[in-house]
């Protein structure tokens, strides 16, 4: 099945916050990127229960029409922008994985 024809999501998951206002200022910066690219976010710093591995501080999620729409996004020089806003402010990992039929 061609990949536009699932939804796609982003999992943003923090394991330390150094500076909360790069923080915000990313957070401001890249909302109307995603937006632009079709992204809605899910969750955002919720309340989180680990199961299995490592304890994370804060989770992301956001949904894209598609792995071409997340992969845009990210590549994109509005939302490297923001992304240069976030600098040293958070040790994260920042993955996309394609919903399931």
């Amino acid at each position: 099945m061609p990949r536009d024809t699932h939804k796609a999501y982003w999992i943003g998951a923090y394991d330390a916050i150094n500076d909360t206002d790069k923080l915000k200022a990313y957070a401001e910066a890249a909302g109307p990127v995603l937006a632009e690219h079709g992204g809605k976010i899910l969750a955002r710093g919720g309340a989180s229960k680990t199961f299995e591995g490592n304890e994370k501080k804060r989770i992301v999620v956001i949904e894209f029409p598609s792995m071409d729409a997340a992969e845009a996004c990210y590549s994109s020089d509005g939302y490297q922008a923001a992304h240069d806003l976030l600098g040293d402010s958070a040790v994260r990992d920042l993955f996309a994985v394609e919903g399931a039929d």
